[in-house]
């Protein structure tokens, strides 16, 4: 009906003279299933040391994968074998290994080598590294732009509500120093927030509480409207980063993963990293998730509860947002006398050539403030049993090294943040730093290798052999040490979780 012009009124939506209806907010989409995707990277498997003595890989310390694993058992469902990265569930717990004393040489090195608990006759070999921790009130400035999804896919209540409630987790750790803007994106972008001072807390919050889900995911140009805002705030001696928050999937625009990537990294080149902060489940684009981040000199973090986005940006915060070192990249040389085999377990997309590790032109991980690294091998002593017969063509082992008994060299490069020249730490792993015995393992490296085993069980098994999860629970528990934040006691429960799970999500009604 038609209102008298007296009692007209303009409301949202409608023209006026019109009966005033409230516009409908979007009803939540179905939570969709199946349509995950991860990289497609199967397990490394045993290389010969006389014909491939050198490992060498790009450090990671993503923690996406351990987050999307909870996630699935706690659904009471096994993930898929895919979604499963072993290095990413051994390196989402922090390690209590020997911190540096300087920045100028940001990295200590901490070897140990023990008895495979799987694999009689094996060994394991520990590498872990420890970042230098910068102070808190000694930390640069942050030029922060909050790229958020606002695409009808993040409309669930695990997805855009609590991506809300991550970002003003994170707004908790900043002050007058930083900066903060955001851009949303769905069918199309846009500037919700220019740069403004942190220290305006009741502007910012504002902003996010007003982001709301609806239309198709235009993610490309989100991206380039997060990096031009990035610029104009840009400074040289600031930390300067776009966190996107999305379930990654990308439906409109530049939708390719190589153009998205090429991007990113054009832009890593300038001075600005991106990290990446996943949610949802059922379309996750895990795959272009972690291939952005590794591009935009960030880490990777899948965001399932309140408490996992309370870890990474308020408990982590520092390390979140302040890298101490870029292209950081991990060799491990074996001496051929003493080691016959070996496998990297995990950082199947981390794989570099030879080369790259001197190639200063080749990109690799980032470390963030006080991160703690670690990278397990499975060995084979010479003289232990072989995965593999030898070639009967094969060229003759390489010549031991005269009078040595190391087990092998570790070499790491890497760059100040700044620089673009990298600068290089070694160590030597021998027969000192060896456990004769499980037992007599160090605590964090038995903890390692409880994790490492979980998620061999989880890809399947294939080299863990009759080592099940109550072996694992039991592992755990015997190492599980100091525990402020409770995590390691939430993994035991995600392995006993994990006995009962089944092997698919049930379809969503």
């Amino acid at each position: 009906m038609r209102l008298p012009p007296s009692q007209a009124r303009a409301l949202p939506g409608h023209a006026i003279g019109t009966v005033a209806m409230p516009r409908p907010e979007p009803l939540p989409l179905p939570e969709p299933t199946g349509r995950d995707r991860f990289p497609d990277a199967p397990p490394s498997g045993f290389q010969a040391v006389a014909q491939a003595p050198v490992s060498t890989f790009s450090i990671d310390v993503d923690t996406a994968s351990y987050a999307f694993v909870r996630a699935s058992l706690n659904r009471n469902a096994l993930p898929p074998p895919k979604a499963v990265r072993v290095e990413e569930m051994i390196n989402y717990f922090p390690y209590a290994y020997p911190a540096p004393t300087s920045p100028e040489e940001p990295f200590r090195i901490t070897t140990s080598v023990f008895p495979s608990p799987w694999a009689e006759g094996r060994k394991l070999v520990q590498v872990g590294i420890k970042g230098y921790a910068v102070a808190p009130e000694s930390r640069p400035a942050a030029n922060l732009v909050f790229l958020v999804d606002t695409s009808g896919s993040m409309a669930g209540p695990n997805r855009l509500p609590l991506v809300k409630q991550a970002l003003s987790l994170l707004l908790t750790k900043l002050d007058a120093r930083d900066k903060v803007a955001i851009v949303s994106y769905a069918g199309e972008a846009g500037t919700v927030l220019p740069p403004t001072p942190a220290s305006e807390r009741q502007k910012i919050l504002a902003a996010i509480e007003g982001l709301a889900a609806r239309g198709g995911t235009a993610g490309g140009e989100g991206l380039r409207q997060a990096y031009a805002l990035a610029e104009q705030g840009f400074e040289a001696k600031a930390v300067n980063r776009v966190v996107l928050a999305t379930d990654g999937d990308f439906n409109l625009g530049i939708t390719s993963r190589d153009e998205l990537k090429g991007f990113v990294a054009r832009k890593r080149a300038t001075g600005i990293f991106l990290s990446v902060l996943g949610f949802g489940m059922g379309n996750h684009n895990d795959a272009l998730m972690q291939a952005l981040a590794q591009e935009g000199n960030g880490a990777a973090a899948y965001i399932d509860t309140l408490n996992e986005a309370r870890k990474v940006l308020v408990e982590e915060a520092t390390s979140t947002l302040v890298p101490i070192a870029k292209d950081v990249k991990i060799q491990v040389e074996f001496n051929p006398a003493t080691i016959a085999e070996y496998r990297l377990i995990g950082y199947e997309t981390r794989a570099l050539r030879r080369d790259d590790f001197t190639n200063d032109k080749v990109d690799a991980g980032e470390v963030g403030s006080g991160q703690t690294v670690t990278a397990l091998y499975e060995v084979v002593p010479v003289g232990g049993a072989r995965t593999m017969p030898a070639l009967r063509y094969g060229a003759p082992p390489a010549a031991p090294v005269a009078g040595s008994s190391d087990y092998a060299h570790v070499a790491i490069r890497y760059k100040r943040p700044d620089a673009e020249t990298s600068r290089l730490i070694e160590a030597a792993i021998d027969p000192s730093q060896e456990a004769k015995t499980l037992a007599e393992a160090p605590q964090e490296a038995r903890f390692a290798a409880a994790v490492a085993a979980f998620g061999e069980i989880l890809r399947g098994g294939a080299y863990t052999g009759a080592f099940r999860y109550p072996d694992v629970v039991r592992l755990a528990t015997g190492a599980r040490g100091d525990d402020p934040f409770g995590y390691r006691a939430e993994f035991v429960g995600l392995v006993r979780a994990a006995e009962t799970a089944a092997a698919l999500a049930p379809a969503p009604r």
